[in-house]
């Protein structure tokens, strides 16, 4: 694999990009979105999927190797599919995936695995409907069940379940959901929660030590040694390797120092950290005649903007905007 020209300032080779094409969500996850929250972009600030295409392609370019579609909730994009499939086509990517929540994946899974997604990744917190019309906000266990039954017949490979693990709301399910992956073999991977904004802040944060031990001990997990995916988790598998169960820590072990992505918003915003301020506009370049070559350049220049590590442990009340308006 070619390794990405894009290093920023600590010798991270940046080839990660998170691209969020809405703001936008069906659900109103407590730890993602405000209740009641109406302060959505404007559409007339979204990025044209014409721009988002010549910008990923200067990202490609120098090095960018995967790309992962989020939100908000990307498949209320209109025409997600014809996107996905231009972004396919982009000389040198190697790996476009999808995150969602599955509420809308049945009327796109077979559209999408045509367009080039070949990977998945569902938010889904707990299995007790009662439970996830607390966290969501709305009765949205079978839409999610169904849609993640439909990702599976479409072929996507692997379909990971990212579950945010939270005290006394699921942390008595988590036990659970790894039996439904392993059965399912779909990927689990367990998710501290972050300290963004009011709704991060609120979370009731629990760290996954005690988590990894327990999991460890029911279903005899060994540790995984496969690289799977260029994400943060680490990983247990089951002892026949059939099955594994990530880990993502940003708050008990954090893994800034090989943190290899950065995140495009809806408007063309470039945030170079979940947890600081760093951020680089594009979307006035693109739409104020810049050249490609000024893009190459300021992208290089964004990148270099890229702090060494986020700030969620000593300051939790610094980042006042939430995961959806950051994307996913």
């Amino acid at each position: 694999m070619v390794s990405s020209t894009l290093l920023d300032r600590f010798g991270r080779s940046i080839d990660y990009l998170r691209l969020s094409v809405t703001d936008r969500c069906d659900l109103r996850c407590s730890y993602c979105m405000p209740k009641g929250f109406r302060g959505f972009e404007e559409p007339k600030d979204w990025l044209t999927f014409d721009e988002i295409e010549r910008l990923l392609g200067i990202f490609v370019r120098l090095g960018t190797r995967r790309v992962r579609l989020t939100g908000g909730e990307p498949l209320l994009r209109r025409n997600l599919p014809e996107l996905a499939g231009r972004l396919s086509l982009l000389p040198g990517l190697q790996d476009l995936s999808l995150s969602t929540n599955a509420t809308q994946l049945g009327r796109h899974a077979v559209a999408l695995r045509a367009a080039g997604v070949s990977r998945i990744n569902v938010s889904l917190d707990s299995l007790d409907r009662a439970c996830m019309q607390t966290i969501t906000g709305r009765d949205s266990l079978q839409p999610i069940l169904d849609g993640l039954m439909a990702g599976k017949a479409a072929g996507f490979d692997p379909i990971k379940i990212n579950m945010v693990a939270m005290r006394g709301v699921n942390d008595d399910q988590i036990e659970a959901m790894a039996a439904f992956c392993i059965e399912q073999h779909f990927m689990l991977r367990l998710i501290e929660a972050m300290p963004m904004g009011s709704t991060g802040r609120n979370a009731q944060y629990m760290p996954l030590n005690g988590v990894r031990d327990r999991l460890t001990e029911k279903f005899g997990l060994v540790p995984q040694a496969a690289e799977l995916g260029g994400g943060p988790a680490r990983y247990l598998s089951t002892p026949d390797g059939q099955a594994s169960i990530g880990f993502i820590t940003p708050m008990s072990q954090h893994f800034c120092a090989t943190c290899n992505r950065v995140r495009l918003s809806v408007d063309g915003t470039l945030y170079l950290c979940l947890g600081q301020e760093e951020k680089f506009a594009f979307g006035p370049m693109l739409r104020g005649g810049a050249s490609d070559t000024e893009l190459e350049a300021a992208i290089r220049q964004a990148i270099e903007l890229k702090p060494q590590q986020h700030d969620f442990n000593t300051q939790p009340d610094k980042i006042i905007r939430f995961m959806a308006q950051t994307g996913g």
